[in-house]
């Protein structure tokens, strides 16, 4: 059965659905009806679930790393994702998205080159991401550094890529499946934006 779990942390919510210690599916928003309608949307039809008010213990510790993770913390944990549910083609982005390392991201195009595809289809995935914020689609921009999409809206797009800046100056490149992942610094959006 999947577990799902749902918390208030200084006026932010956070919510997860997990069973055995892996996490279905993450979501966090200005209020619980938001957080619980992605995490709902996002667990597959058939297999039973049920809401609970007191987290456990690995609930607690996902979501206190939710909350870190949107306030533009590094965090180190690593949780299972239920990723194996999903299509290749999104594993496989959804993969990349994650590596790329706070204080960085990347176009929806060198998404795509790292791991086939246009920048349309990582686009797509970006939208459906299930794992937000742990998997870092905010990340994820246009070529010209704009934001694109998000979505949980433009603005909270921008408060996290906010958070992440780090005072980094040069582009750089991730490892992904044997191809590179070009990054840049979240300083390059941000000075497009203001």
């Amino acid at each position: 059965m999947i577990e799902i779990y749902s918390q208030n942390i200084d006026g932010v919510w956070f919510s997860i659905a997990c069973a055995k210690q892996q996490i279905i599916a993450s979501s966090f928003g200005e209020n619980q009806q938001v957080t619980l309608s992605n995490i709902l949307r996002n667990i597959p039809f058939n297999l039973s679930f049920e809401v609970f008010h007191e987290p456990s213990v690995f609930a607690k510790d996902a979501l206190d790393s939710l909350k870190s993770i949107y306030d533009g913390v590094d965090v180190n944990a690593s949780f299972v994702l239920a990723l194996n549910r999903l299509p290749v083609y999104t594993q496989k982005t959804l993969k990349a998205t994650a590596k790329i390392p706070l204080g960085y991201l990347a176009s929806y195009g060198s998404v795509a080159k790292a791991v086939g595809g246009g920048p349309r289809a990582v686009g797509n995935v970006m939208a459906s991401n299930p794992f937000a914020p742990i998997i870092p689609c905010h990340r994820v921009v246009k070529s010209d550094f704009t934001l694109g999409g998000y979505g949980g809206g433009l603005k909270v797009k921008l408060e996290l890529l906010s958070r992440e800046k780090r005072g980094f100056s040069s582009p750089t490149e991730v490892e992904v499946n044997g191809r590179l992942l070009q990054v840049f610094p979240v300083e390059y959006s941000l000075r497009k934006l203001v």
